[in-house]
């Protein structure tokens, strides 16, 4: 499974203390990886972090990769020789609260992991962590694709257009493929993601299984908006395969190494984009419960439509989505409902994980071959 490249590796994974750095961190640490993790406390309580009782299984700091000494010590101890970095501020809506520490946070940051790497004398291979929001969203019927337009009206979507232009900069000024660096890396593209151990606020499934808790009807505020659902597992394997095959591109000999250094963007099928309606509407066959529509016109933008093209992911890694739309609701309602149970979250984590890519398997997707 992705071709054994995290088998003893160092790894330093930013964001490890959130949603998605803890099922990254969980999943590393079962193919064999040691992990440094660098992120601030826990965003939320509960959190997936704590769920899976991360602080003993790998080592743990805390720390705000907006400082860029301790970004430099931190890098500079673990020696990895993979960078994830997803530590970010992620929310749209709070976005417009704390506009100053959202640019901080997603471009100032991954300057400093990027500066850091320049820096160093280090041989690894680095993914950086955006979003399907650093395009130029004209909200219109159109999956957008890697060379498309970055932009962004809210402060989250133009950070993360920010940060994307910033990876590009640095790529082309200091680790272009074939110049001779040791450093690799390519930004990874990926949005809407859902799954067990979310708990944000202002987050449709964490919103809608606070509810449910409670007996609750689901708040709904945009049900028309159409998003590319996918289970946090997808974009995670994009994620390790991108990385996994930059280190070493004969794991893809039949592609052109040089083009593994870009950005890729890791969404669903086509299929899997549904309206938030859809998704609620689903989550409840797994969760008997209500909702109500509590739209808001005078709430901050969020957008209608949006689409990604998976194209270049498909043709150049050999990735592609594993689980349907259904299945992802039934994965995530099963982790929510099992995790209050001693022991449920971790135990549906490493099970969804094996069940993900027993399927991979049976699809022949490249990076769960053996």
């Amino acid at each position: 499974m992705f071709g054994g490249q995290f088998e003893g590796k160092k790894v330093w994974l930013s964001g490890h203390t959130g949603f998605k750095g803890s099922w990254l961190a969980t999943w590393l640490v079962e193919l064999g990886a040691r992990v440094h993790g660098f992120a601030l406390e826990p965003p939320t309580v509960p959190s997936a972090f704590e769920q899976l009782g991360l602080a003993s299984r790998i080592e743990h700091q805390i720390a705000d990769v907006r400082d860029l000494a301790a970004v430099r010590a931190s890098i500079a101890e673990a020696k990895p020789d993979y960078v994830f970095h997803l530590a970010a501020q992620p929310l749209v809506r709070f976005s417009y609260r704390e506009p100053l520490e959202t640019y901080q946070t997603n471009v100032m940051g991954t300057v400093n992991v990027l500066e850091t790497l320049r820096e160093s004398e280090l041989n690894c291979t680095a993914i950086l962590v955006t979003t399907d929001k650093c395009y130029h969203n004209l909200e219109k019927d159109h999956a957008y694709r890697e060379e498309d337009p970055l932009g962004g009206r809210d402060p989250y979507s133009s950070s993360k257009a920010a940060a994307e232009i910033v990876i590009n900069a640095y790529r082309d000024s200091f680790f272009a493929p074939g110049s001779g660096e040791k450093v690799r890396i390519a930004s990874a593209r990926a949005g809407n993601v859902i799954g067990g151990g979310d708990w944000a606020d202002d987050r449709i499934v964490p919103d809608a299984v606070r509810s449910l808790a409670r007996g609750e009807p689901i708040p709904v505020r945009n049900k028309r908006a159409t998003r590319p659902w996918q289970h946090v597992l997808e974009p995670l394997s994009g994620y390790l395969w991108l990385a996994a095959v930059l280190s070493r591109p004969t794991l893809r000999p039949d592609q052109d190494s040089s083009l593994f250094s870009g950005p890729f963007n890791f969404g669903p099928r086509a299929e899997s984009n549904r309206t938030v309606q859809d998704l609620v509407e689903e989550l409840l066959k797994h969760w008997p419960g209500s909702w109500v529509d509590k739209h808001d016109p005078g709430a901050p933008h969020e957008a209608g439509l949006l689409n990604l093209s998976i194209d270049k992911a498909k043709r150049l890694l050999g990735w592609e989505p594993v689980w349907n739309f259904e299945q992802s609701i039934a994965a995530t309602a099963q982790w929510y409902r099992a995790s209050g149970h001693s022991g449920g979250a971790l135990d549906s984590t490493l099970a969804q994980i094996r069940a993900y890519s027993d399927r991979a398997r049976e699809l022949s997707v490249a990076w769960a071959a053996d």
